[in-house]
């Protein structure tokens, strides 16, 4: 079980970015998308701002998470049940509350890779 821990968004958004192929499952509270083997990430952006993380089969479009990150305060790493799932939520804040608006669970936790910007790793 992982330690929890936290960490910026942009640096949390870095490092998903390369590693696509890691992503069990990722969604919001009302709505999640499943990876499969016929199935792949994408990251890509809308105007104004807008992240976007598509689960794309082929060439057609399965489903999608629009992301505002001007919303997101941080990520935290949180202990799973199981070793084999590694959930990052991401954080919305206001005065009176803070929840995950956004998460992602993937096979391995956090792994620093200094030099990396983007690309595919595993």
């Amino acid at each position: 079980m992982d330690a929890p821990f936290t960490v910026t968004f942009d640096t949390f958004w870095s490092w998903i970015r390369v590693h696509p192929d890691c992503i069990l499952r990722a969604g919001t509270p009302e709505a999640v998308l499943f990876d499969d083997d016929d199935v792949h990430w994408e990251f890509t952006a809308e105007e104004p701002g807008t992240l976007v993380v598509q689960v794309v089969r082929g060439k057609r479009l399965v489903g999608e998470l629009l992301i505002d990150p001007e919303q997101v305060a941080y990520v935290e790493a949180v202990p799973s049940e199981r070793d084999d799932e590694h959930v990052f939520e991401l954080i919305s804040e206001t005065e009176n509350d803070r929840f995950a608006g956004w998460f992602f669970v993937l096979v391995h936790g956090w792994q620093a890779e200094e030099g990396v910007s983007e690309g595919r790793v595993h």
